[in-house]
């Protein structure tokens, strides 16, 4: 009987071996339930980590974010592009996103109060409005963004808007000036700018000399051309000064721009040179007299003077009157002479004491004084 049972099990074990085309494993165990089928291995195997992209530096520092949005037609918005062409006549609407917006826009809006110009502050975006727009209107848009703590804001860098918008006009290449002639001073310590500029972007722009004739190169290292601010003196000296003028190219059209007259500033740029003189040091009781306070200055910066004198406690009537004119020294060097006289007509003995006299400009501020006695 076990023959027959041997017997049975070797053809079965031969006819799968047919069937597989493989050998059965000699001495296999069955597994028992739950034993792991999956064979230990010695094999090492190098753990992967999952790649971190690394971030730019420069996000560790705040990116600024344009807030300015252009309105087009049929309510349409872009951002507008650093600069923009527009024909004159042409309306403007820009946008800037913030509950608290500061804007500026070119000073010649400002300085007439123009009534084309709207600025409104909605709850959550403010908007510039511009119509009826002229070649004059030619100059920067920008906005920003206000952090403020009660009556006290500051600008937001990382919240601005600009763009540069050339309003085109037919006869007007340069934009419009007030007056036929102007005066460029010449600092040695700062840039000076003849400020040629133009309606159209495309425009070419020339720099010349009325005497003697000559067109003066803009190289790039003493003098370059700025289209959103003109020719840009980098290091003026005296050799600069005398009469220019711009000329423009654009559409097969040439204009020239008004003249400039450079002159060259001899008075260094710092807190007011000043002096102060009395017309008298002792007065008798009836007589008038004056104090004289002069600054000698640079030819475009304004002094403004401030008076302490013996009566003003009393509310003694003085008559203060400031004025200033240009000095020519010679060689194109040009001075601003300021000067504030404070006069007390019918001297008494509470207008005796020291008068003094403080000159400030944006460098700074100087204090002089003198006395003035009763004889």
């Amino acid at each position: 009987m076990k023959v027959w049972l041997l017997l049975g099990l070797l053809l079965v074990h031969e006819a799968l071996e047919d069937v597989t085309g493989q050998h059965l494993p000699k001495n296999k165990r069955p597994k028992e339930p739950g034993e792991n089928r999956i064979k230990p291995t010695n094999k090492k195997v190098k753990p992967k980590i999952p790649k971190i992209k690394d971030r730019d530096s420069a996000d560790s520092t705040p990116k600024t974010q344009s807030i300015m949005m252009q309105v087009l037609d049929k309510g349409r918005f872009q951002k507008p592009a650093a600069t923009l062409s527009l024909l004159a006549g042409q309306s403007v609407e820009l946008r800037c996103k913030g509950s608290r917006i500061g804007w500026s826009y070119p000073a010649y809006l400002d300085t007439f109060k123009d009534s084309r110009i709207s600025v409104k502050q909605n709850e959550r975006y403010s908007q510039l409005t511009l119509v009826n727009s002229t070649s004059a209107d030619t100059g920067e848009f920008s906005c920003w963004g206000q952090l403020c703590s009660g009556y006290i804001c500051r600008k937001d860098e990382a919240k601005t808007g600009s763009t540069y918008i050339f309003f085109t006009e037919k006869g007007e290449l340069f934009v419009p000036s007030p007056s036929y002639f102007d005066v460029v001073y010449l600092n040695s310590d700062r840039q000076a700018v003849v400020p040629c500029r133009v309606t159209v972007l495309s425009a070419k722009v020339t720099l010349h000399r009325e005497f003697p004739a000559k067109e003066i190169p803009a190289n790039g290292t003493d003098i370059v051309y700025d289209m959103k601010r003109g020719f840009v003196y980098l290091q003026p000296h005296s050799e600069h000064q005398g009469v220019v003028y711009c000329r423009a190219e654009a559409g097969g059209r040439s204009q020239i721009s008004i003249k400039y007259q450079l002159l060259y500033v001899a008075v260094p740029s710092g807190p007011p040179s000043t002096t102060i003189l009395a017309s008298s040091n002792k007065v008798k009781s009836g007589d008038d007299v004056s104090v004289l306070c002069i600054v000698l200055g640079e030819p475009d910066v304004e002094v403004e003077f401030t008076w302490i004198f013996p009566g003003q406690k009393d509310e003694r009537p003085v008559m203060i009157q400031d004025t200033w004119r240009l000095i020519h020294r010679g060689l194109g060097h040009t001075t601003r002479l300021s000067q504030s006289v404070i006069t007390v007509e019918d001297f008494e003995t509470i207008d005796a004491g020291y008068y003094i006299c403080t000159a400030q400009n944006l460098q700074g501020q100087t204090t002089v004084a003198t006395t003035v006695e009763f004889s």
